[in-house]
């Protein structure tokens, strides 16, 4: 089966730790990119099944909102094939 992308965007690199470092701890994810944006966005994003990759971005979003700004969050259940070739 496919596997589910899980995004999550800060306006700190601190928070973007923190996020990544709370989705893999909270359900069986992969992070597969930690991009910087600009101006101190910080995107991170993860891979797996899509029940945890939706637990994973949910629980992130608590814990890092603490921290920062939070500016978006998507996941993405079944993305087409050729998502997987922008990242």
């Amino acid at each position: 089966m496919k596997q589910a992308i899980g995004m999550v965007e800060t306006r700190s690199y601190l928070a973007a730790i923190q996020a990544a470092d709370t989705m893999v701890k909270s359900a069986d994810v992969t992070i597969i990119d930690m991009e910087f944006v600009g101006s101190g966005v910080v995107n991170v994003i993860v891979t797996g099944e899509v029940a945890a990759v939706k637990a994973a971005v949910e629980n992130a979003i608590e814990t890092a909102g603490q921290l920062a700004e939070i500016i978006s969050s998507n996941v993405i259940a079944r993305p087409h094939d050729e998502v997987d070739k922008i990242l």
